[in-house]
């Protein structure tokens, strides 16, 4: 175990543990003084089980966390094995098939909202009404370079987590004055990639550790990009130019074509020029 165990005595819930980087975030956890509800839908018994050998505390929880009453019996089972609950990590799902929008069907779009979006709510709002009345918790979310970039072929996933990204904020804003904190994680494809090098995802969990520990306590709204040893700080959305009127004025249809190109379409990029047929 970590000599530098900044979450001990922390309870901590990380889902998805089973994958490369759920069970980085896990382990890391338990290795910093933390016990950790290890959820996953098939391996969670053998993250608790590597945790447990290593000599930490860890309890093993295979509920749904797409699922409202699964997310909340998550959260049951860090309160019935250790009486609390500190921090929440919705670690990464799995990406659906890569498809343009027009060739996708319904149930793929449902099932990338359920399982990113809808799971990371179902597990924030049962947590953060614990935290909320103990004044104290760090949640750590999961978003993608699909979704805050928008990447081809991406639209179920790039929706879903960039929503997160968005949920994110909005949680920050509205726990922060009850000392809770909410950032997110948009980690390289690479990383989320299946057998991708285990070093990419101990990188993430170490920042996930970070964020959940008191040397972060004022980070709070944040969405960190990490790809190994590079962690970036993702700016927030905001007009990068603007045309103004005064008053009540509003611009017309000619004066928005006639402006346009000078103003704020200059040298603006088009990520998908149309091609010749």
């Amino acid at each position: 175990m970590s000599e530098h165990r900044v979450l001990e005595g922390r309870v901590a819930v990380v889902t998805g543990a089973g994958a490369p980087v759920g069970r980085s975030i896990a382990l890391a956890m338990a290795a910093h003084g933390a016990s950790v509800v290890v959820n996953d839908p098939s391996h969670a018994g053998e993250t608790a089980a590597q945790i447990r050998e290593a000599g930490g505390e860890a309890a093993a929880s295979d509920d749904p966390v797409a699922e409202h009453a699964g997310a909340r019996r998550i959260v049951e089972a860090a309160l019935d094995a250790y009486g609390r609950l500190d921090i929440v990590v919705v670690g990464p799902a799995s990406s659906p098939p890569e498809r343009l929008v027009s060739d996708m069907g319904r149930e793929e779009w449902d099932e990338a909202i359920a399982v990113h979006l809808k799971a990371h709510f179902n597990l924030i709002q049962p947590a953060s009404a614990l935290m909320r009345e103990q004044r104290s918790g760090r949640i750590v979310t999961f978003s993608s370079a699909a979704g805050l970039r928008g990447e081809i072929r991406q639209a179920a996933h790039g929706a879903a987590t960039d929503g997160v990204a968005g949920l994110t904020r909005v949680v920050a804003r509205d726990l922060g004055r009850y000392g809770v904190t909410c950032n997110a994680i948009a980690p390289s494809a690479e990383t989320l990639a299946p057998g991708g090098p285990a070093h990419l995802a101990e990188a993430v969990a170490a920042m996930v550790v970070w964020l959940a520990s008191e040397a972060a306590s004022d980070v709070n709204g944040q969405v960190f990009s990490v790809d190994g040893g590079l962690v970036g700080l993702v700016s927030h959305p905001s007009a990068g130019r603007t045309i103004t009127k005064p008053g009540a004025e509003r611009w017309t249809v000619e004066e928005l074509a006639a402006l346009f190109p000078a103003t704020l379409g200059m040298d603006l990029p088009n990520p998908a020029p149309a091609r010749p047929a």
